[in-house]
């Protein structure tokens, strides 16, 4: 704020309670800086006379007796009211009086055409035009339409009105993946059985049918913050130190109960092989080895191992030869393999998701909640910690979180 003149008497007496409602929206990051700007005049022509303010500010006479004039329309409102006005209303009649006023007049038209051409224009990427960027800036569209002539003298606010209007975002968006299905209707099939699986899940473990959906996370990383955390204060978030220090990674193996909602068993080392994997179920299977065994999981070769096929063989008593990996028999390729492992007449059998599923692998859900709740702001100085960490989240989960997830989807197809 400019120090006061000597000059001449201010201009603008306003009331205690709208210089208090001005100051706070001057230090508002929401308000435009147009609206800063006069909100500053206003405020500085309660002090000073118009000349000094506009000396001070660097604005011409002529642009502060504009928003003098306004201002005391505000005032005559205020005054033309009987019923005291609340906070709320006070900042919008504040806000009303520094928007633009109306202007007359229609924007710049182009015909129908010239806009069907900035549209087929906006889905195109930049660099099939010979820029060396992947997507426009309304600025850079603009340039590109007068430069190939499409509408000439269209400026960016235009382009920004138009595709407004037509609710085009060329700056945005995201990540899709087209599947390969080699055969529709057993790829439905597969997706409606697990989705069956699911909703049957917590009446079958009544019946001592567990069903487990299986995985690992990868690539968990023990990093130390260089510094500690500041707490959060009123007014302020808490602060995170953004360098850290590497202390490796861990892999999680863990096994997640459709039909109670817990983790019913998890590993934490340093390596992912496919015995690691047979660990993992044959340490679930021990909790009931009189259960039947469901286990959902995603299609990685460890899932199919040969290790895994001689866990079953011996748990379910086979008495014939398994054959020779890559050879004969049951062991001989992963088809044989997969075979032998989803056979439903076994106690203990597995459900592979289709191909680029892996979303309808329950356990992904609390792999999320796992890297929210547990690991995504935490600071570990070594693997240890980190496993510990890991381990202490799965009782704490199970104890007081736990719950059969709401799974809605019944393998109704998804489109694009």
């Amino acid at each position: 704020m400019i120090a006061p003149s000597q000059r001449g008497l201010p201009p603008l007496n306003l009331p205690l309670n709208i210089v208090s409602i001005i100051l706070s929206l001057i230090a508002k990051q929401t308000i435009s800086v147009r609206e800063r700007r006069r909100l500053t005049i206003l405020l500085n022509l309660t002090t000073s006379c118009q000349q000094h303010v506009a000396d001070g500010l660097g604005h011409v006479p002529r642009t502060v007796r504009r928003w003098l004039e306004r201002g005391r329309g505000m005032l005559d409102k205020l005054t033309g009211r009987t019923e005291p006005y609340s906070r709320g209303e006070l900042e919008r009649l504040v806000l009303a009086t520094v928007e633009d006023a109306y202007r007359f007049g229609s924007p710049t038209t182009y015909r129908p055409e010239q806009q069907c051409a900035l549209v087929s224009l906006a889905v195109q990427k930049p660099s099939e035009f010979g820029l060396p960027v992947e997507n426009w800036t309304h600025r850079e569209l603009a340039e590109m339409v007068n430069t190939l002539d499409l509408a000439p003298g269209m400026s960016r606010q235009t382009v920004t009105r138009i595709l407004g209007e037509c609710d085009l975002k060329p700056h945005r968006s995201k990540y899709w993946e087209n599947p390969t299905i080699d055969d529709q209707e057993e790829f439905d099939r597969a997706v409606k059985a697990i989705c069956t699986i699911y909703g049957e899940a917590p009446k079958a473990f009544q019946r001592n049918i567990r069903v487990v959906s299986l995985d690992e996370k990868t690539g968990i990383q023990a990093l130390e913050r260089a510094h500690p955390d500041k707490p959060s204060k009123p007014g302020q978030k808490g602060r995170l130190e953004f360098e850290y220090i590497r202390h490796g990674t861990q892999t999680l193996l863990a096994g997640y109960e459709v039909g109670t909602g817990k983790v019913i068993k998890a590993h934490v080392g340093d390596t992912r092989t496919e015995e690691d994997f047979a660990t993992l179920v044959r340490d679930i299977i021990n909790e009931d080895p009189s259960a039947t065994w469901i286990f959902v999981l995603d299609r990685l070769n460890t899932h199919m191992s040969e290790a895994l096929v001689r866990l079953v063989a011996e748990t379910a008593g086979v008495d014939f030869e398994l054959g020779v990996k890559g050879k004969s028999g049951i062991l001989k390729s992963i088809r044989s393999r997969e075979e032998f492992l989803t056979a439903p007449d076994h106690r203990i059998r597995f459900v592979y998701t289709p191909k680029h599923c892996s979303w309808l692998n329950q356990i992904e859900i609390w792999f999320g909640v796992l890297t929210r709740k547990a690991l995504r702001k935490a600071s570990f100085a070594s693997r240890e910690q980190l496993r510990e960490r890991i381990f202490g989240f799965v009782q704490y989960y199970n104890k007081t979180m736990a719950k059969v997830f709401n799974w809605n989807y019944n393998g109704r197809i998804l489109k694009a």
